[in-house]
């Protein structure tokens, strides 16, 4: 059973003819591994005619699906770039390239990009057609904070524990990230990213939770994780915000150096805090 058949809408579907071919998805598509199906029809739905163009293509949208800029970004670009192999090509319905477009251009934006022509989503069938649908609200559970993109945070490498107990009243969580650049065969970056919650004053949200969204915060603030790796030396900091309207903002980020004991001593503190 293939991933893609919760999304297919059942009607005429278009006559790829003989001049395609069945291949497997390759290793460096890592963003089309584990979709449901492990072969794909070259060309593809980009007009790619060669796997080397392929993986050069499709390596440039691998940090947006790390975003999770929405639910079905994945499916929506794989089925672009790696069409799933049957009778008929499947494209993805224009609902579902709307719904991606709308959650994923402001990330595009963030990173200095806009939305490609490349994607209008004019060119793709409408909903009465055999193509990829948005499923419904139903597999949505429950509604957490979105990371936005914003202005970098100056990274703050001076300070006193009792400052930063003061900024800690004022925040909903703090995060002690990992930070380090991964080496990658292409020019665009990948980085390593480990999360631990020092703590979460908003009750509803769980620490996992937390972790995830940092971690697709950094994603997006592409220009912020970027300063924050000059090297492949593994760096850690830590990332101290508020959660405001369903949006996560951070508004300072400590530099945790293993010589400074302020913020060790600054988390102990806070569990016997009493903030003014």
């Amino acid at each position: 059973v293939f991933a893609v058949n919760g999304f297919l809408r059942v009607a005429t579907g278009l006559d790829i003819g003989l001049s395609t071919k069945c291949v497997v998805i390759p290793k460096e598509m890592g963003m089309c591994h584990k979709i449901g199906y492990s072969e794909m029809r070259l060309p593809n739905l980009m007009g790619h005619t060669s796997m080397a163009e392929v993986i050069l293509k499709s390596a440039t949208w691998q940090h947006l699906v790390h975003t999770d800029c929405h639910p079905h970004v994945r499916t929506f670009l794989c089925s672009l770039f790696a069409p799933i192999c049957l009778d008929t090509f499947i494209h993805p319905c224009r609902s579902m390239c709307v719904a991606v477009r709308d959650s994923c251009a402001p990330v595009l934006l963030c990173h200095g990009h806009s939305w490609p022509a490349s994607l209008d989503c004019d060119r793709f069938p409408g909903d009465e057609d055999m193509c990829l649908a948005p499923l419904t609200k139903d597999y949505q559970q429950k509604a957490l904070p979105k990371p936005t993109c914003q202005t970098c945070p100056a990274v703050e490498e001076f300070f006193t524990h009792k400052r930063v107990l003061e900024v800690f009243c004022d925040s909903n969580f703090a995060v002690k990230v990992k930070l380090s650049k991964k080496r990658t065969a292409f020019e665009d970056q990948e980085y390593n990213i480990e999360c631990q919650v020092e703590f979460i004053t908003q009750g509803s949200l769980l620490p996992y939770e937390t972790q995830s969204m940092i971690q697709q915060w950094l994603l997006i603030n592409e220009k912020c994780i970027e300063r924050m790796t000059p090297t492949h030396r593994p760096m850690v900091y830590l990332l101290v915000g508020n959660i405001e309207e369903g949006i996560i903002l951070v508004k300072q980020v400590y530099r945790w150096q293993r010589k400074d004991s302020q913020l060790t001593l600054a988390t102990q503190k806070w569990r016997y805090h009493k903030c003014l």
